[in-house]
C-alpha cells in the first residue's frame, strides 16, 4: 500500500469514526429524553447565572443543579 493510500484510509477511518461517534451520541440523548419525559410541567429558574445554580422544579420535586453555560444563556434571553 502506497503512503497517500495510506494516509487517505487513516483520514476517512477516522471520519467515519467521529460520525458514528455523533450518531451514537444523538441517539443516546434522544433515548434518555424519552425515559426522562414527565408528564407535568417543569419550571427552572436561575438562582445565579455567575456560578450556573439553576432550580428545577417538577410537581413536588426541587433539585438544584450547576451548569454555567445554560444560566448563562437562559440570564442572556431574560434580559
Amino acid at each position: 500500500m502506497s503512503e497517500s493510500t495510506r494516509r487517505g484510509f487513516v483520514k476517512s477511518s477516522a471520519a467515519a469514526a467521529a460520525g458514528m461517534t455523533v450518531i451514537g451520541a444523538l441517539a443516546a440523548e434522544e433515548a434518555e429524553a424519552k425515559r426522562v419525559a414527565h408528564a407535568g410541567p417543569v419550571v427552572a429558574y436561575v438562582r445565579d447565572a455567575r456560578t450556573g445554580e439553576i432550580a428545577v422544579m417538577a410537581g413536588q420535586r426541587e433539585v438544584t443543579v450547576h451548569n454555567r453555560k445554560l444560566a448563562t444563556q437562559i440570564a442572556r434571553v431574560a434580559g
